[in-house]
């Protein structure tokens, strides 16, 4: 898929494949890749700029990152979660993943921005991959725009969430209180791993005293034991679960 521009001809296929999303309607990537200075110059276009979908695709991004956040930080307050989110989604942070999937070259500008190195702009490149965003929503619908931010913001979530969920090492505390409680540490079993290789989930359930107390997904191993300890220390229902192993095999009875 191509699309014919004032001085050369853009190939969208390869941005569609940096996306990973093949748009049906194709009119909709062009708008959300075109510039309002590109459009007052063009003796014709049938397509609109791009300013409508930047407004719905900021939506979009921001309800994507929120959701993934409240999921992969349970025990964040607000005011953290709405720190982590607005360095995400800063103009900065847009920019940065604009540049990894090449935007810039595949927008449609006006010559003023184009001798300004328009395509290089912060604040083009920020807004240009809102319009996508938004494109892709219009296009395919929440499920699918929903995966495709989470891709393209991989690495970026990673880094932020990871290091929050350090802050807290939810299974050191709790094998603490088990030890303290019971004599013994809680035990991790693996329970399932699904997606494809470059995006694996691993789903973990605890065990404490040989008894089911709680499940953990994550990216990782590591972070699925945290998440299934993060829950246990909420519900803090160690000691009103039943104990299956005999008397002889319990070296303590204390509460968590």
């Amino acid at each position: 898929m191509s699309f014919l521009s004032s001085t050369r001809v853009v190939d969208m296929s390869a941005l569609e494949a940096r996306l990973g999303y093949c748009f049906q309607s194709p009119d909709l990537l062009r708008q959300a890749l075109t510039h309002r200075s590109h459009l007052n110059e063009a003796a014709r276009s049938s397509s609109g700029h791009n300013e409508r979908l930047e407004f719905l695709g900021d939506a979009v991004l921001d309800l994507a990152i929120s959701h993934h956040l409240m999921e992969r930080l349970p025990d964040a307050d607000e005011g953290t979660l709405s720190k982590t989110k607005s360095q995400i989604v800063s103009a900065e942070g847009l920019a940065a993943v604009a540049r990894e999937i090449d935007l810039g070259p595949s927008l449609f500008l006006g010559k003023g921005e184009e001798k300004t190195e328009g395509r290089a702009k912060r604040s083009l490149l920020a807004n240009g991959l809102e319009a996508v965003i938004g494109a892709v929503y219009l296009d395919g619908g929440w499920s699918v725009a929903k995966t495709v931010i989470l891709r393209l913001f991989d690495q970026t979530l990673q880094t932020q969430t990871n290091e929050l969920a350090e802050v807290v090492d939810y299974k050191t505390t709790l094998q603490e209180q088990c030890q303290k409680a019971f004599g013994r540490p809680p035990t991790y079993r693996l329970s399932r791993v699904s997606g494809p290789d470059h995006e694996r989930i691993f789903a973990v359930e605890i065990l404490i005293n040989n008894v089911p107390y709680g499940n953990g997904v994550g990216r990782s191993k590591k972070e699925a034991e945290q998440q299934a300890a993060a829950q246990v220390l909420r519900r803090r229902t160690v000691a009103s679960r039943p104990r299956q192993e005999s008397r002889s095999d319990r070296k303590g009875t204390g509460e968590l």
